[in-house]
């Protein structure tokens, strides 16, 4: 087994190369097939071998404990940014650690470190080990690799993509988005990869190892026009091979982030008060993630706080509504082969038909109300440990038309696209802030509206949805980050075209 320390792992895996202040982390010896970069990796680079974990584990279960787990993390980001015409900005990072903790009842201790030592890693393991205060308790003898689809398989090693090959794309936007409108005045384009190795042990025998990417490419801009200024951005990404960001992608970026900012230009303020509301396809499916889905993740059920703790096996929206969690569909931001306790990727309906079916569980939730794992177990980085999280989350495309949808409202608002929220998980009560929409007149969409809040609360919301399209769209962009208990996890949404029949809406007051 080899003692590695962080210190002297950043001193010898760091180059320093292309513009200034980039740090090109690509560690020689790793170039390697990406096909079958994730397996064997901590140990071969690192020697985190299977005898060390053992020991580990015996001593996270020293005091006592129902289980324990160790989490081996390595992860090189890399960003580079133009603005005004220029990259302003290129810059790495690599964070190294392993985290452990101990499981006694549905409580946790945790220790980590950023050093792969086998001092430090055992003393890490003795912070663990101090939620519990009994007797030791045994751990596997050997342990057994959770075998797990891949859904997102790279024939390149994003850690082998040069920054030559990625200056090309920020600028291309930034010309493209100049070249759409002359009211464009600024432009601010970033090109962000990051390349995430896991390694989960567990004290019932698991093993599993992940080679987890993730990308975007960004734009945001200011159009100007007689004296008024209006802002706008946007993204495509998720855990996509670099080859996914051609020129037609990067046209996409341009043409949508162009047309949200001048499309502001005619829009103006829709009176307040109670109506429908039509949410579009796609990006507004982040409502439904932040109003329902939290209060659906089992933690907060568990602990009686979300308003659906005693809901199971009962009727929470229309039979036509169902809601699905899941980590599966190849490439989305939320989709994983295997979740941070070593559970592989899957797909949990939570609403069927109107009724709610399922929690989102990690270990200790799965145990308390004595069903499997969701596959639900997130964190943040080896420093946290796992809780409940959401992958991608939305509802399934019902049957109308979009068409038939918008047709059956007199008046209201047609949402696009939403940012700013405010949630209460427990109550599910909601504002977020309309960023693109327009008004909704006898039964035909009109004119742009802005500066205006959707308020509400997410289980009523859920109740009053009327309608469901078949047009289900999942967010594109690989922006898209949920906070919780003072954790960011990258996770997608959706939702096709649904009609709300009555929301709060901020307007202009008569």
């Amino acid at each position: 087994m080899a003692n590695v320390s962080r210190r002297t792992f950043l001193n010898t895996s760091i180059a320093v190369g292309g513009a200034a202040a980039f740090m090109r982390i690509i560690p020689g010896a790793w170039v390697q097939s990406a096909k079958a970069a994730a397996a064997g990796f901590f140990e071969s680079e690192f020697g985190m071998d299977d005898e060390l974990c053992k020991k580990a584990l015996e001593k996270a279960l020293s005091r006592g404990g129902d289980f324990a787990d160790i989490y081996f993390e390595h992860t090189v980001s890399n960003w580079v940014s133009l603005e005004d015409g220029k990259v302003d900005r290129a810059y790495g990072s690599i964070d190294l650690g392993v985290g452990i903790r101990t499981v006694k009842g549905d409580q946790t201790g945790y220790g980590f470190t950023q050093e792969l030592t086998e001092e430090s890693i055992l003393a890490a393991a003795a912070t663990a080990a101090t939620i519990a205060d009994g007797a030791a308790t045994g751990t596997a003898k050997s342990f057994v690799r959770v075998e797990t689809e891949n859904h997102y398989p790279l024939e390149k090693l994003l850690t082998d993509i040069s920054l030559s090959a990625k200056l090309p794309l920020v600028k291309s936007v930034n010309e493209k988005c100049f070249s759409l409108s002359d009211l464009i005045i600024k432009v601010n384009a970033t090109m962000h990869d990051q390349q995430k190795r896991i390694m989960i042990v567990t004290s019932d025998g698991a093993k599993a190892e992940d080679l987890i990417p993730r990308n975007y490419l960004s734009a945001s801009i200011v159009a100007e026009k007689d004296g008024r200024q209006e802002r706008a951005g946007w993204n495509f990404g998720g855990r996509q091979e670099f080859s996914y960001f051609t020129p037609t992608v990067v046209d996409r970026l341009a043409d949508e982030v162009v047309r949200r900012a001048v499309v502001l230009f005619e829009a103006e303020q829709p009176p307040a008060g109670e109506m429908s509301v039509v949410l579009g396809p796609g990006v507004t499916g982040i409502l439904l993630h932040e109003a329902i889905g939290h209060g659906m993740e089992a933690d907060f059920n568990r602990k009686g706080i979300s308003t659906y703790a005693t809901m199971i096996s009962k009727k929470v929206a229309e039979p036509f509504v169902n809601i699905v969690d899941e980590g599966i569909t190849p490439r989305q931001l939320g989709s994983i082969n295997v979740d941070d306790e070593g559970v592989p990727g899957q797909r949990t309906m939570l609403v069927e038909n109107g009724i709610l079916t399922s929690y989102l569980h990690d270990r200790i939730s799965a145990k308390h109300y004595g069903v499997k794992p969701t596959g639900n177990g997130r964190r943040q980085s080896y420093q946290h440990y796992p809780i409940p999280r959401m992958r991608n989350t939305y509802m399934l495309a019902g049957e109308s038309t979009p068409q038939d949808v918008i047709a059956s409202v007199k008046k209201g608002i047609y949402v696009e696209d939403i940012s700013n929220g405010q949630v209460k998980i427990g109550e599910g009560d909601f504002a977020f802030y309309v960023s693109q929409g327009k008004m909704i007149e006898n039964g035909e969409i009109t004119r742009p509206v802005k500066d205006i809040n959707i308020m509400g609360n997410g289980p009523k919301m859920l109740q009053n949805v009327t309608m469901v399209a078949n047009d289900l769209k999942l967010y594109e962009g690989g922006t898209g980050m949920c906070g919780k208990d003072g954790q960011s996890m990258p996770v997608s949404f959706g939702l096709p075209t649904c009609l709300v029949k009555s929301m709060t809406v901020g307007g202009v007051q008569k």
